[in-house]
């Protein structure tokens, strides 16, 4: 099976007044969750001071600073090749704990609401930060896995959970690349039933059936060899008159092939025409379409410039 991965399209550069206005978004964003950094520092703090802490600048300080501290950690080590699944709920852990403490500080409902608000300000922005590099990070290296497209999902969802299934399991993380794979995989399974008939899972080689199943079947060469017969077994049903039997030998398929293109000129003789002709799959149709090419050509008389040419020899003589 094909394996060129399928590239998908790069993003268009940013223009000028997008470029202008990132500029903008990261000194606001900064402020934005310096502003919730520093209301979650004097609730919690006052609420320490009343909770009887001896040092209450300490708690605010130790969990909110602790929350970008571990998010630059899972982002570190996914940088160098080992993440670790656990350190990238510990920030999330860490914002629940700071916005239950502002809501603890609270005297009534809205200054709850408001206190458990701001830190979330800060958190969210470390978030979209550390989302952004690890995608960078992952692009880069390789390593991020694309996600299947939610209308697949509702369209198509049991075919899409085995696609799914194939990229986790041979590690494909281009989606594009996947779906190229998976039409060659439906192609070779359309050629193997083609070939050895409605039981193709049984009589088809193991060998193929191994290699469909990893993926790496090419679709032209899922039939059996030309030299080799398949497999003869008896069939399960009757066949309809007119329908050519999907176990044809190679000597059945080719005076069948001699039979039907007797008349045919040589410019005809290719492999769709004899496919439709014959009834066989497109690669024993390209084998017969070589061995048909090659019985005319050795059947076509020699040049009459040859026959003049040996004529003066036989005189001479």
């Amino acid at each position: 099976m094909s394996t060129i991965s399928v590239a998908p399209p790069a993003p268009s550069p940013l223009s000028r007044a997008e470029k202008f206005l990132l500029g903008l978004l990261i000194p606001a964003g900064g402020g934005v969750g310096g502003l919730g950094l520093a209301a979650s520092f004097s609730s919690v703090s006052a609420a320490a001071s009343r909770w009887g802490f001896k040092d209450p600048w300490m708690l605010p300080v130790g969990i909110d600073l602790a929350i970008p501290v571990f998010t630059a950690a899972n982002l570190l080590l996914i940088r160098v090749g080992m993440p670790l699944a656990w350190v990238r709920w510990v920030p999330w852990g860490l914002t629940l704990v700071t916005c239950w403490l502002n809501i603890a500080a609270g005297e009534s409902a809205s200054a709850r609401v408001a206190h458990g608000s701001m830190p979330l300000l800060w958190v969210v922005l470390g978030e979209v930060v550390a989302h952004v590099y690890a995608v960078r990070v992952g692009v880069a290296t390789g390593t991020r896995m694309e996600r299947v497209r939610r209308s697949r999902w509702l369209f198509a969802p049991c075919s899409t959970l085995l696609l799914w299934r194939r990229m986790v399991l041979w590690e494909i993380t281009d989606y594009r690349e996947a779906l190229a794979l998976e039409k060659d995989r439906q192609l070779a399974r359309a050629e193997l039933r083609t070939a050895y008939g409605r039981f193709w899972r049984r009589t088809a080689p193991r060998r193929d059936l191994v290699l469909l199943k990893l993926g790496e079947l090419p679709p032209e060469a899922s039939g059996p060899p030309p030299s080799e017969e398949p497999p003869q077994h008896p069939p399960r049903r009757r066949h309809r008159a007119g329908r050519p039997s999907p176990r044809m030998t190679w000597d059945e398929a080719l005076i069948k092939a001699r039979e039907l293109t007797s008349s045919w000129p040589y410019e005809r003789l290719d492999a769709d025409p004899i496919r439709r002709a014959v009834g066989c799959s497109q690669s024993r149709s390209r084998e017969l379409r070589d061995a048909l090419r090659a019985e005319r050509t050795a059947q076509k008389p020699a040049p009459p410039e040859t026959e003049a040419a040996v004529r003066p020899s036989e005189t001479s003589l």
